[in-house]
C-alpha cells in the first residue's frame, strides 16, 4: 500500500476537532464488504481508536493488535512481540491526514487486516470531549478465531449450503446458537462504545 498525502490539517493539536473514517475488512479479498464508518474526537491517542474499533467492528479484544501508518507500526508495548511505537502517545490530529489509508492489523493468527480511510477532518466550536459514534456500516463481524478470510469464507459456505448437516448445528452451537452474515446492529455497536467511553475502558 503506498501512502500519499493528501491534505495536512493547520489546527493545533488541542483544537476540538473530528476525524470521519471509514474501515473495511480485507477489502481486497471480503466481498460482499464489512466495513464501519466512524466519527472520532481527532485528539484521542490510537490506543484508543483501537478500542473504538473493536466495539465497532464487533470484535472482542481478544488477541494482539497493531497500527502501520506511513511505514511505522504502533501498538501497546507491553504485549507486543514486534518492536512498536507506543500507541498511547500518539494522537490521531497528529498523524492522520485526509483520504490517507492506513492499516489496523488484528489477532496475529487469523491476520485480520482492516483498511482505515480518513476522509474528511473537520475543526469544530463544541469539545467531543473523546467521544466516537459510529454513523453507517454493512455486515457481520466474523466470530473470533473463526480462521482468517479463508476460515471464515469455509464457515459461511457450510452455513449457507449445508444448514442442516451436523457440521453446520456444531459450527452455530460455537458461535452462541445464530449467526447473520448480513446482520450489522449499529445501535448495538454504538452502545458498546458508550460503555468504554463511560467506565474509561479506552485508554489515554
Amino acid at each position: 500500500m503506498v501512502y500519499v498525502p493528501k491534505k495536512k490539517h493547520r489546527s493545533s493539536q488541542s483544537t476540538p476537532c473530528l476525524y470521519t473514517l471509514k474501515i473495511e475488512l480485507h477489502p481486497d479479498v471480503m466481498q460482499p464488504p464489512v466495513w464501519r464508518r466512524l466519527v472520532v474526537d481527532g485528539r484521542v491517542s490510537l490506543a484508543k481508536l483501537h478500542h473504538f474499533i473493536q466495539a465497532a467492528m464487533g470484535w472482542t479484544d481478544a488477541h494482539n493488535h497493531s497500527f502501520e501508518i506511513r511505514g511505522r507500526r504502533y501498538g501497546p508495548l507491553s504485549t507486543s512481540e514486534i518492536a512498536c511505537e507506543d500507541e498511547r502517545k500518539t494522537k490521531l490530529n497528529v498523524l492522520f491526514l485526509t483520504e490517507e489509508q492506513y492499516l489496523y492489523r488484528y489477532d496475529d493468527g487469523d491476520d485480520w487486516e482492516h483498511v482505515i480511510t480518513a476522509e474528511s477532518f473537520e475543526v469544530v466550536d463544541h469539545d467531543p470531549a473523546g467521544v466516537a459514534w459510529v454513523i453507517d456500516g454493512a455486515r457481520a463481524c466474523p466470530p473470533e478465531d473463526v480462521g482468517g478470510v479463508h476460515g471464515y469464507h469455509n464457515f459461511l459456505e457450510t452455513l449457507l449450503t449445508q444448514p442442516h448437516s451436523d457440521a453446520a448445528q456444531e459450527l452455530l452451537l460455537w458461535v452462541g446458537g445464530e449467526f447473520n452474515p448480513e446482520l450489522f446492529d449499529r445501535r448495538a455497536a454504538n452502545a458498546t462504545i458508550q460503555r468504554l467511553i463511560w467506565n474509561r475502558w479506552g485508554g489515554k
